[in-house]
């Protein structure tokens, strides 16, 4: 008898696991290809996302224009010119909404990176006056936040959001997030969670529970309809504006809600990066392949 006659035989593998391994395999790879920025922020250009942010602002879409600027104002490599832009677009929003401590603080942001900065002659009074009255207020205080570009900066340390969600939920349940909030320099006044059912429509925002580092809210089941529900996490200062983010009006985390029939692989959903922990340096995704008789799992985990 041959040696190969003893060999136990093979067991086949079955035919649908195949594109399955390949799919988990490309979705891994291109995970692990992108750092922290490409993965949670998105492709779009800041540039894209303040001319749609003006557009909101002029369809009287305020809330969406906040949010959409917010995104652009945490987009790595902001460029000055741009975030001049951004907080006046914020500061026009604001004053519209007659929400006067974050239009304050728009405005403050924008003197800080051009104290010369002056609205056109043009612009409507409502704004030119407010303007003017902020930095009146501004340099009786004595320019806070104004660098002295004589002097060395210290630059000041980011603030950085660990979170990890789920892959998948059962339509109509509650999801409960936490997340962990890294801030060297006690900067965060409050954490937002904004959320949506599906992939368009309005985000509705909540004010979480954040204390020591640590935040905690929920998604409630209304929202949580198939095929999919869309949120964002954004940590704001003390005066409301944005400071960091996982995620953001433009590019949300993804979490799959499928059928009741259905599972996690039968959602196109779990194909798309979700919301997975990402802190800094690259991400590293390891897959791991079982199969016990005649079925077979593929399950992806993705860590630090």
């Amino acid at each position: 008898m041959s040696k190969d006659s003893k060999r136990p035989p093979l067991r086949r593998r079955p035919r649908w696991l195949a594109p399955l391994v390949i799919a988990a395999v490309c979705h891994a790879g291109a995970l692990a290809a992108l750092p922290e920025t490409a993965f949670a922020q998105g492709a779009k250009s800041v540039t894209t996302l303040i001319q749609r942010g003006a557009e909101l602002f002029d369809d009287q879409a305020y809330e969406e224009s906040i949010q959409t600027l917010s995104a652009a104002l945490m987009r790595p490599g902001t460029s000055k010119q741009d975030k001049i832009e951004i907080y006046r677009l914020l500061a026009y929003n604001y004053i519209t909404l007659r929400r006067a401590d974050e239009a304050d603080a728009a405005v403050r942001g924008l003197l800080v990176l051009d104290e010369s900065y002056n609205l056109p002659p043009t612009e409507s009074p409502r704004f030119r006056d407010f303007f003017s009255a902020t930095r009146k207020k501004w340099e009786e205080e004595g320019k806070p936040g104004k660098v002295d570009e004589t002097k060395p900066v210290a630059l000041e340390k980011p603030v950085k959001i660990a979170h990890s969600s789920p892959a998948q939920v059962e339509p109509n349940s509650t999801i409960k997030l936490s997340a962990t909030v890294d801030d060297p320099g006690a900067r965060v006044g409050s954490m937002q969670l904004a959320y949506r059912t599906g992939a368009k429509g309005k985000y509705v925002t909540i004010t979480g529970t954040y204390a020591a580092g640590s935040f905690r809210a929920q998604i409630p089941g209304a929202a949580v309809k198939p095929p999919l529900v869309e949120y964002y996490l954004l940590a704001t200062d003390k005066d409301g504006l944005p400071l960091a983010s996982r995620g953001d009006a433009d590019t949300p985390l993804r979490i799959a809600v499928p059928e009741p029939s259905g599972g996690v692989l039968s959602s196109p959903w779990f194909w798309i990066p979700v919301g997975v922990l990402v802190v800094g340096g690259a991400v590293a995704t390891t897959i791991f392949l079982t199969q016990q008789r005649d079925t077979a799992a593929v399950s992806i985990r993705v860590t630090e």
